[in-house]
C-alpha cells in the first residue's frame, strides 16, 4: 500500500474526537505523537506545540539548500464526535473507499500533507522551506491554528480540506450568536400571572425561518452565492406545571464576503425590536457568541496559480477556482497575512454516520502538494513544465 494510504488507514484508527465538542473526547494528542514518530523517522526536524493541555499542534519543516520563499501544508487533526456510527475507529476499505471517522475530514488531507513533506524531503530542496503543521481544535474554536500563526511565519499556505480536488480560492464564514428571552414564571393555572418564554421564543424562531428563506433567495457572491441560518440549540422551563421564565436560542449564520458577526447580531435584534412594537411584553436580548471570516484569495496571486499548474501536473482535468460552503483555517492564516488555497480529496459523510474517503485522490492531492511545492519554491511559471 502507498505510504499516503498507509498514513490514513492509521491516522482513521486514532480517536481524535474533539473533547471541546463531546466532553471527554480523547483530543488530539495521539494523532500527534504517530506523525511525530512518522517525521523522526525520516530524519525531518518535527516539533509538539502544546495548545491546551493534552492537545499539541505538531510542526515538522524541511529546508532547502538556499533561501527563499517558505510554503505551510496545514491540517487539523479532531475530528466531530461518533454518535451512532458502527466502529467509527476501524478503517474499512471498500471499492476504491476508506471508511471511518475523520476519513474525509480531514485524515486524508493531513496523510496527504504529511507524505508530500517526506516526498520533498527525500527528493531534496533547492530552494525555500516547506513546513507541515497539523493543528488542534478546526471543528470547535481553531485554538490550533490561531496559535500556529503566533509560531510559524509562511509566504502561502495549502490547507487540504475535502474539495473533491477543486482549486477553492473562497469559502464561507460563520457567527454563533445566542437569544435570550425572558417570561414571567407562574403556577401553570394561572395564565393571567405568567408569561410564557418558550412560545415567546417561537414567534422569533418563525420569523428567522423566514429570513433564512429570504437570505437564500437572494446569492451575493459568485463562487458562494447566499448566507444562511439555522438553530443549532434551545432550551428552556424547568417543570411541567409552570409558566417557563427564561428560553435560550442559540443559531449560527453562515456569512459571505461582506458579511459579519456584528450584521448578523444587527439582524436579529431588528427582528426582536418588530416583535417587541406588536407586544410590549416580549423580553429578550441576543450576544454574539463567537465568529469566523469568510475568505476569498485572489485568483491571479501566485498560490492559486501555482496550485492550478500542479493539478494539470498531476493529469487532474482543468477546472475553474471553485468556492466552499464550510469554513476552514484557511481564513485565520490569510488573516495573519498567508495567502491561501484549500484543496484536498474527494469524499462524503462530512460529520455524517457514514464517512468515506476516495483513495485515489488522497494520492493524487499527495501528488498535487508536491508539485504545488515545487513549483512555489522554484519559481516555475504555472506554464511551463515543473
Amino acid at each position: 500500500m502507498p505510504e499516503t494510504l498507509t498514513l490514513l488507514r492509521d491516522l482513521v484508527a486514532i480517536d481524535s474526537v474533539n473533547p471541546s465538542l463531546v466532553p471527554g473526547g480523547a483530543g488530539e494528542g495521539e494523532a500527534a505523537a504517530y506523525l511525530e514518530a512518522y517525521f523522526r523517522r525520516h530524519a525531518i526536524d518535527v516539533e509538539l506545540h502544546e495548545v491546551a493541555p493534552g492537545r499539541p499542534n505538531i510542526i515538522a519543516t524541511v529546508q532547502g539548500r538556499t533561501e527563499g520563499p517558505t510554503l505551510l501544508l496545514c491540517g487539523h487533526l479532531d475530528t466531530v464526535g461518533v454518535e451512532g456510527m458502527d466502529a467509527p475507529f476501524t478503517p474499512v476499505e471498500q471499492e476504491g473507499k476508506l471508511y471511518g471517522r475523520g476519513a474525509q475530514d480531514m485524515k486524508a488531507g493531513v496523510a496527504a500533507c504529511a507524505a508530500a513533506l517526506v516526498a520533498l524531503a527525500t527528493d531534496g530542496l533547492e530552494r525555500g522551506r516547506v513546513i507541515f503543521a497539523g493543528v488542534i481544535d478546526e471543528e470547535h474554536a481553531s485554538l490550533g491554528a490561531e496559535a500556529l500563526v503566533r509560531d510559524v511565519t509562511a509566504d502561502a499556505a495549502i490547507v487540504a480540506e475535502p474539495t473533491d480536488l477543486q482549486v477553492a480560492v473562497a469559502h464561507k464564514g460563520f457567527a454563533w450568536l445566542e437569544v435570550e428571552v425572558r417570561g414571567k414564571a407562574a403556577h401553570g393555572s394561572r395564565p393571567d400571572e405568567g408569561r410564557d418564554a418558550i412560545l415567546r421564543m417561537g414567534r422569533l424562531l418563525g420569523v428567522l425561518e423566514r429570513f433564512d428563506s429570504e437570505l437564500r433567495a437572494r446569492p451575493t457572491h459568485p463562487l458562494l452565492g447566499s448566507g444562511s441560518l439555522h438553530a443549532s440549540h434551545i432550551e428552556g422551563g424547568h417543570e411541567m406545571s409552570s409558566y417557563p421564565a427564561l428560553c435560550r436560542l442559540r443559531f449560527e449564520r453562515r456569512t459571505v464576503p461582506g458579511e459579519d458577526g456584528g450584521r448578523a447580531l444587527a439582524e436579529v435584534e431588528q427582528m426582536i425590536a418588530v416583535l417587541r412594537e406588536a407586544d410590549r411584553h416580549f423580553d429578550a436580548n441576543a450576544r454574539v457568541v463567537m465568529e469566523r471570516p469568510p475568505y476569498v484569495v485572489d485568483e491571479r496571486s501566485e498560490i492559486v496559480q501555482a496550485v492550478t499548474a500542479a493539478c494539470a501536473d498531476a493529469g487532474l482535468p482543468a477546472a475553474a477556482p471553485a468556492g466552499m460552503t464550510y469554513w476552514t483555517d484557511a481564513a485565520l492564516l490569510a488573516a495573519a497575512g498567508i495567502p491561501s488555497v484549500v484543496i484536498g480529496p474527494r469524499g462524503a459523510g462530512l460529520h455524517g454516520t457514514v464517512e468515506y474517503v476516495d483513495l485515489e485522490s488522497t494520492t493524487a492531492c499527495r501528488q498535487v502538494l508536491v508539485a504545488a511545492a515545487r513549483r512555489l519554491l522554484a519559481g516555475t511559471p504555472p506554464g511551463s513544465n515543473a
